[in-house]
Order: C-alpha cells, then structure tokens, then sequence
C-alpha cells in the first residue's frame, strides 16, 4: 500500500518530518492488521464452503434415496465453530464461490491491496482506527446481505424436502387377503396345556394378528399428543395439568386392546422394529433381547420428551380364560429433567371356550413422579353383573400425601378429571361436571376380524421413499 499521497499532504500542512514517519507506521500496521485479519476470514470461508457443499451433497443424497433430511442435520454447535459471526449459519451461491476463490489468489500472490478514499478530507493520526472501522463495516454489510440471501434459499429448500415426506395419505385398510382363512378350534390345541406359560405353546398362524409384539408396543404412542400438551403445561408451570395427561396417556394404551382376540407374531432374537411419524413428531425403536423369557425393550423420542421401557408377559391359561400379567417399567422423561414411572395392569381374555371372549384390565397402577405430584390409578375388574364396566379411578396427590385432584373414566372410551381433594367416589363424579383429559379416536371404517385401529394399520406400511434395506425385516400383512 502506497502512502505517498498521506505522506504530500502532511509536508503542505508544514508537519515535522519525523511525524510524517510515525503516521505513515501506524497507517501500514493498522492496515496490516485489518488485511491479516482478512485473510483470516476468507479462509474460513473457503472451510465453511467446502462444509457446506458436502452438507448439500448429503442432502440431495438422502433425497434421491427417500431418506429424511432430518437424519443428516447438522447441529448448530458443529455447524457454528466452523465460522465466525454470521457466517456460522449461512449457505453460499455459486457466484460468491467464484469472487472467494478470486479473493483468495490475491492474498496468495502477495498484491497490494488497494483501498480509495470515501471523504475528501484528511483524517487525523490520532484516529487512523477510523478507517479500520469503515473497511470493517462494508465487510459486515457484505456477510449480512449474504447471508440474509442465503439462508432463505436454504430454508426453502428445506421446507420443499418436508412437504415431500409429510404430504402423504397413510393407508386406511389392511390389504385384501390372498385365500380365505379357515378356522381352527382353539379348545382341541390348548386342552392338554391348562395352568401353562402360553408363551412355550406352538398356535396356528391362524390365531396371530398381522402385528408383531415390537408393533405391539408402538401402539401405546397413539395418543402421544397427550405427552406433547403435558410438556407444553410443564414449561408454563402447570405440574398438575402435566401430571393429569400423563396419568391419560397412560390409560390410553389400553383403548386399542378393545376387539382384539388375535396374539401378536413372535418376533426372533434380535430383530428390531423403527417407526418413523414427522406428523406426530415421534420417532420409536423396539428390539426383542431375550428369548426366554420373552423381554422386548423399546424407546421413543417425542417433541420433548423421552420414553422408554421393557415388557415381559406371564400368561397363565385357566381354561375359559387366560391371564396376562405383564413385568417391566416403564419410563418418560422429560426435558426439564422430570421424570414419571409406572408399570401396567393385568390383563385378562375371558370365554375362550364358551361365550362371547371379551378382554379386561384390572390392577392398580401407580404413575409415580420425582418432583411435586404422582397419581394412582384403580382399574375396576369386570363381573358378571357389572353395568358399568371398564372404569378407571385414582387421584393425583403431592408429595406431602395430599390430594390435588380425582381422575375417572373408562378405558375404552375418555378420561376425565376434577380439581378437588381426591375424595370423591366414583359413582359421585360424572363427565358432565368434570373436564375432559383425552377420548378415544373413532374406530376405522375398514374392520376386520382383527379390529385393528386406524393407527395400527399403519404400523407395518411401507410409506413412501421407505426401502427394505434389512433382509430380517418382516412384513406380516
């Protein structure tokens, strides 16, 4: 960089030559320093456009192969030490590609840069930083608009890869069946087995419905709605409201087991099971990792929250009816680091031989939770005189013991809740006077034999873009 002309106008204004000397020192290291600083910049541009080709390399990857764009995301902690300022979360164009790699050869080279001068007047010695900040300024405008540009580019790209995943209809029926099913008399099979563990019975396929139990247990995430509003009543102080739809979700897992008769396939040791819903914003895991007996582990991750958990069945069959106790904890988190834990009631299939078979739950549950409230859970058992079957009632209470509210209802149908002191019996609390938690969802309009809901169609559907990459997958419809 040339000083000469700072150099002629300091002499006309009758300046000591030694002062001539020391402004032309501190203009050089000022504009030295400024152009280190530059080139500091433009390499880590050139590393955040290499990154970020290879980000969009991986995208249009996982969009050709039908894989969502979600998996591939980069964190914001990655993705921001690669730059500096705005550039930590930018895109480039093509053209910007062109003018850094034509910055950089300057800078290599060893030109001097030029810079022309924005007033006309002289800038005195004492602020020379001036002109670093002017020369900083137009950087700054120059990323921002960049920037700016580049990100609603690549937001619109994102939200057309969404669109792509989300805009789809899942399927409302099972698939028409290849031959006609015959049936099979179940007495003449399990006569010799009465007071056994049913799990070491060999049954005809003809007694499985098309689910495996790592289906099975995705089911439960029907209604993850509930855990969703439960964080959203946490983060704004409710601990009641958040406990009252916990203790719903929890009962909401029993609705789909309304009409269903047919046992789940058992699936082998080891095979795995993923669903993916963007529409409800879970994604669910489950893994059968023991034989005998028969454990299956499972995990789901929802909009802020976590759940996870293992279930075992004991099964005892009495002859007219068969007697599932289940084993196992199960646990959600959620990301304020609350925490709730319960474990299911028993269930029981009842005229297996004679009679119309219906099911029934019965036990208590206790949804206990590591902070101010917990909630227990009566599920009445169904007699032969009962009008009013398939009830549910418990209350909520603190930590101190006291009763915060009274939770009634019917697990095939809604749940509700009153804010009192738990003390009131069932038979005094009706939906008219109390507030709705959570109702079931209308059956399917699709039956089968099976009575699968509308959710647990779709739990074994090869949606779109979903490839069968594993040679263990199974599909039983």
């Amino acid at each position: 960089m040339s000083t000469e002309r700072l150099r002629k106008r300091l002499l006309e204004e009758g300046i000591n030559e030694n002062l001539v000397r020391d402004c032309e020192q501190i203009v050089l290291q000022e504009f030295s320093e400024v152009r280190g600083q530059l080139k500091v910049l433009c390499e880590e541009r050139s590393n955040l456009l290499d990154t970020l080709r290879q980000f969009e390399a991986v995208t249009i990857e996982a969009e050709a192969s039908g894989i969502h764009d979600g998996e591939y995301r980069m964190t914001k902690h990655e993705f921001s030490g690669l730059g500096r300022g705005k550039y930590s979360e930018c895109s480039t164009t093509e053209s910007s590609d062109d003018i850094e790699k034509h910055e950089l050869e300057e800078l290599s080279d060893g030109d001097e840069m030029c810079f022309h001068d924005t007033k006309d007047y002289f800038i005195e010695p004492t602020d020379s930083c001036g002109l670093t900040k002017v020369v900083s300024n137009h950087l700054d405008n120059y990323r921002e608009a960049q920037c700016e540009s580049d990100v609603e580019k690549l937001q619109s790209k994102k939200e057309g890869w969404k669109s792509r995943y989300l805009d789809f209809d899942r399927r409302k029926k099972l698939p028409d069946p290849v031959e006609k099913e015959k049936g099979v008399s179940l007495w003449y099979l399990i006569k010799d087995n009465v007071g056994k563990d049913l799990t070491r019975v060999c049954l005809p396929v003809y007694f499985n419905e098309p689910l495996s139990s790592l289906q099975k247990c995705c089911e439960d995430m029907e209604y993850s709605f509930l855990l969703d509003k439960a964080y959203e009543y946490g983060r704004a102080g409710n601990s009641l409201q958040r406990v009252l739809n916990v203790a719903a979700f929890a009962v909401s897992g029993y609705a789909s087991s309304e009409g269903r008769h047919c046992k789940p396939f058992n699936p082998l040791l080891g095979e795995t099971y993923e669903a993916d819903y963007p529409d409800k914003g879970i994604r669910f895991f489950s893994e059968k990792v023991s034989h005998h007996p028969t454990l299956i582990a499972c995990h789901c991750e929802g909009r802020g929250w976590k759940f996870w958990g293992d279930s075992n069945l004991r099964t005892k069959f009495w002859g007219q009816s068969i007697q599932l106790d289940p084993v196992g904890v199960l646990t959600l988190e959620f990301d304020d680091g609350e925490i709730f834990q319960w474990s299911k009631v028993t269930t029981s299939i009842y005229n297996l031989i004679l009679g119309k078979v219906y099911c029934g739950h019965h036990g208590t549950m206790h949804i206990r939770g590591n902070r101010q409230y917990s909630c227990k859970l009566k599920f009445k058992e169904q007699s032969i005189l009962d009008r009013n079957p398939r009830q549910v009632h418990g209350y909520v209470e603190d930590v101190i013991g006291k009763k915060a509210a009274t939770v009634f209802g019917k697990w095939d149908d809604g749940m509700y809740y009153v804010n009192n002191d738990g003390s009131g019996k069932p038979k005094d609390c009706t939906p008219s006077d109390a507030s709705l938690l959570w109702k079931r969802n209308k059956p399917s309009l699709n039956l089968t034999r099976y009575n699968l809901t509308s959710f647990a169609i779709t739990l074994n559907e090869l949606t779109q873009g979903l490839q069968l990459s594993d040679p263990g997958y199974l599909i039983t419809d």
